[in-house]
């Protein structure tokens, strides 16, 4: 099972990101723990200067801008 997290305070930018990793988990029919982080000290654990940010099982994936489903399903993938 894959453990995702969005990191991001909350912004339309951050909501956009969350969706379209719901939307990527449900058509590719995988079972994964989504996670929004939008605690400050939780994601400056993650050394970040900008968001949206996409952790795959603690790996940094995106940061700085919105993945779309496609580019998603592709890295939740490898």
């Amino acid at each position: 099972m894959k453990n995702i997290k969005v990191l991001g305070p909350g912004c339309s930018k951050c909501k956009t990101m969350f969706n379209n990793v719901q939307e990527a988990i449900k058509q590719m029919g995988i079972e994964a723990e989504l996670t929004k982080v939008e605690d400050l000290e939780e994601m400056m654990k993650y050394n970040i200067l900008t968001t949206p940010v996409l952790v795959i099982d603690e790996q940094i994936k995106v940061k700085g801008r919105v993945a779309d489903v496609k580019e998603i399903k592709e890295l939740l993938s490898i």
